[in-house]
This record gives structure tokens, sequence and C-alpha cells, in this order.
């Protein structure tokens, strides 16, 4: 390749790219959603301080949606409440997610039934919370066409899940639980409990006279 072209493309892409990164930027602010934004009414409820980053990720379902007070979600974050976008939904409320939360970039949290996610609640980017779950039990049947599983999903209060944790429908997490990176978690888990794996197994708790035990 002729090393003038070469020497002429570097010049401008070293002129151009700060003027793209700044561009960027302005348009992430611009494109950020806060209560202050009339879509923000769109949403069962939008709290004081919180924000929905740009760019989201598919949301819909708003009406259903609670987002408490100055909680973060960050950008490509999918939130869903029904099947698809329009739908009637039978519940007025179907995802909650409370205050001073931070949601990471790329979750996904797809509600059809219940999702409760408490206050400070913390999560890695590229998780994945839902309350339902395909139904296979007629072997003859296509899985797709089967009719699906719901079943309620709680994250409790200062709960971390680590990057590309999984939360499974029926799930219940307690109090200041640490769930680690790719953990695929179901059933119920403690207070004050670190679980790990695929499935998730409680690696240690905490009791108030040992301390920090494994089981």
């Amino acid at each position: 390749m002729n090393y003038r072209y070469l020497k002429v493309k570097s010049r401008i892409y070293k002129q151009l790219g700060p003027i793209v990164r700044r561009t960027y930027n302005i348009i992430s602010d611009i494109g950020m959603l806060t209560n202050k934004d009339k879509e923000s009414s769109e949403f069962n409820s939008f709290g004081d301080g919180s924000l929905i980053s740009f760019p989201p990720g598919t949301v819909f379902g708003k009406s259903a949606i609670s987002i408490g007070k100055d909680t973060m979600i960050g950008p490509f974050v999918t939130l869903s409440a029904g099947m698809m976008p329009n739908q009637k939904l039978i519940f007025e409320r179907i995802v909650k997610i409370g205050d001073r939360c931070m949601i990471g970039r790329g979750s996904h949290i797809i509600g059809h039934f219940h999702i409760e996610i408490d206050d400070d609640v913390i999560t890695g980017p590229y998780v994945y919370i839902t309350d339902q779950n395909h139904g296979y039990t007629d072997i003859d049947t296509p899985i797709w066409k089967q009719n699906p599983v719901d079943k309620g999903v709680y994250i409790g209060k200062g709960t971390w899940l680590g990057t590309q944790a999984i939360i499974l429908p029926g799930t219940y997490i307690g109090k200041n639980v640490v769930v680690a990176a790719g953990a695929v978690v179901s059933g119920e888990v403690p207070d004050y409990s670190v679980v790990a794996g695929s499935p998730a197994r409680i690696v240690k708790t905490f009791d108030s006279e040992k301390g920090w035990v494994k089981p």
C-alpha cells in the first residue's frame, strides 16, 4: 500500500479520533434517561437520581417496571416485563428494582411473573435474571410450543452478583450475598453467604460466633 496514503490516513485519524470520542460522550450524556425526562413517566415508577445509560438494551413493558431512587442502570441493559412489546400484562408491577442499585453493562432482567431486586444490589456486567423457563415435560411436543413455567425471583438487600451470573426462576437470594462470576443460581440462598459454581453451591457463610465458615 502507498506509504504516502498511509501517512495521510494516519494524520486524518489522529485529527478525527478526538472529535469522534467527544461526540460519542456527548450523545451518551444526552441519551441518558432520568426521571426529568418525559419518557420516565411511562414506567410504573422512576425514582429521583436514577438513570438508564445510553445506549439502552431492549426495554418494553415499562408500565410494569419500577425503578427506585439513585439507581444506575448501565448501557445495553435489557429490561422487559412480559413476552413482547405492547402485551396486555396480568400484573400492575412485574419487575421491581430498589434504591441505590447498580445494574452492570449488558445485563438482562427478563420478567414475566415477578422479579424483585431489593435496595443496594449491585451486579457485574452481563448478568442474566429471569423468572420464566421453557416447559419440557411433554416429550412429543417441541419445547418452544410448550407452556412456560413462571416462578418469582427475589434478590436481597446489599447483594452482589458477579459478572455473567445467571439467576434462574424460583430463586430466593438473601441479604448481603456474594454470587461469584459465572454462577448459575436456583433455589434458596441464605443471608451472608458466598455461592459459586454451576449449579451454584454455598462455599462459605457467616456465623455470628465463628465468623466466616465453610459448610
